[in-house]
């Protein structure tokens, strides 16, 4: 399967904006330079998921026998009510991210511009959400998406029912996800995971997701994971590092004296590898880092076929943070359902281009992405 270029989305090509020249300037764009959002208003939204089940018995046992579980806090962004709505998007942040993100607010509010309702989700221990889950989300964390998702689909049909114009009104919308980084590898697990679960019961249910856009995620975590430890990446590695320790030492529930010594003592990870080994791939059931890196990268499964649902992938060939071959791999290969827009810039989740001022409020790639969806969703109407 050939890239696809934007042009089929009605697009102009990327081409970088003057200063953000280069695949490090377009990744640190919104932490030099701000986009300017307004007060942020969503709605929030306690959702459950249930306590890990690694958790439970050497952390908060009276919480856990409680019955109440941990919750996701999710911020609900551009209901419709008499408006043409088009959809309902979860949007999921990455790594060492939040629903208050710089970038993943705008792209909030492009889709909102679109005609699209947002729901903006908290992984387990991130920003606000911190003290409604114990422990911290992964790669892969379908048991907790899974129910998060489910209930979306729910909200999406209340949203129908209020919507009083457009072709949608009155019925179900569709349920649309995007995500940033980590958060689209882990959208696009729990849609393979979900499609797993379906047809090993045998039920003929309707897909997870009924779309699908993955901006600059990554498909090969191990492939990832060295090119983050690179010298050049040293300051990167650092933030995400610093974001992801001050997370789980912030646990309200908690945590083991031994993911204690292992962030605080003589030997605290250095690389985004070793906290994963200490604490991600333990937490999450895996037997090692290795473990829980092939387990959850989409990529062999991308390849083997199994079922998506329509699923559009935006990376930029300079991204400094996720190595580009692993989707060029997919790129190549027929695979149903998939579409790959590869860019020659546009850094770790940048995409700011020439004529973003024209079309506020976001970047080419939030753009690219409400293109994509609202053509979608024309399709399903």
């Amino acid at each position: 399967m050939a890239p696809v270029l934007p042009a089929d989305l009605s697009l102009p090509p990327f081409r970088q904006r003057f200063p953000w020249i280069g695949g490090d300037l377009q990744t640190l764009r919104d932490t030099l330079h701000p986009p300017k959002l307004p007060l942020d208003r969503g709605l929030p939204l306690e959702w459950p998921v249930g306590v890990l089940p690694c958790r439970s018995a050497s952390l908060s046992p009276g919480r856990s026998g409680s019955g109440s579980g941990d919750r996701l806090l999710a911020l609900l962004d551009g209901a419709p009510s008499a408006a043409d709505a088009r959809g309902l998007v979860l949007l999921l942040h990455g790594l060492g991210g939040s629903s208050d993100r710089e970038g993943l607010r705008r792209m909030g509010q492009t889709l909102q511009a679109a005609g699209f309702a947002v729901v903006r989700l908290n992984l387990r221990g991130a920003g606000a959400g911190r003290q409604l889950a114990g422990g911290t989300y992964a790669g892969r964390c379908s048991s907790d998406l899974l129910p998060v998702i489910a209930q979306a689909r729910r909200l999406a049909e209340e949203l129908g029912q209020a919507t009083k114009a457009g072709p949608l009104a009155g019925r179900p919308l569709p349920l649309l996800g995007a995500g940033i980084s980590l958060g689209g590898t882990m959208l696009l697990n729990a849609c393979l995971d979900g499609a797993a679960q379906a047809s090993g019961s045998g039920s003929g249910r309707q897909p997870v997701l009924d779309g699908l856009v993955c901006i600059s995620s990554p498909l090969d975590l191990d492939a990832c994971s060295r090119q983050i430890e690179r010298p050049r990446n040293r300051v990167y590695q650092n933030w995400l590092l610093e974001r992801l320790c001050r997370q789980t030492l912030e646990d309200p529930f908690g945590v083991t004296p031994q993911e204690r010594q292992a962030l605080e003592g003589a030997e605290r990870p250095c690389t985004i590898r070793r906290f994963d080994a200490a604490i991600t791939a333990p937490r999450w059931g895996y037997t090692s880092v290795d473990h829980y890196y092939a387990a959850a990268s989409p990529l062999p499964r991308l390849l083997a076929g199994e079922p998506l649902p329509p699923t559009r992938l935006l990376h930029a060939l300079d991204d400094p943070w996720v190595p580009v071959e692993a989707t060029r791999r997919l790129a190549s290969r027929a695979s149903e359902g998939i579409e790959v827009t590869l860019t020659s810039g546009g850094g770790h989740n940048g995409f700011h281009g020439c004529g973003d001022h024209r079309r506020p409020p976001g970047c080419w790639g939030d753009w690219l992405t409400a293109r994509w969806l609202l053509d979608f969703s024309a399709a399903q109407g």
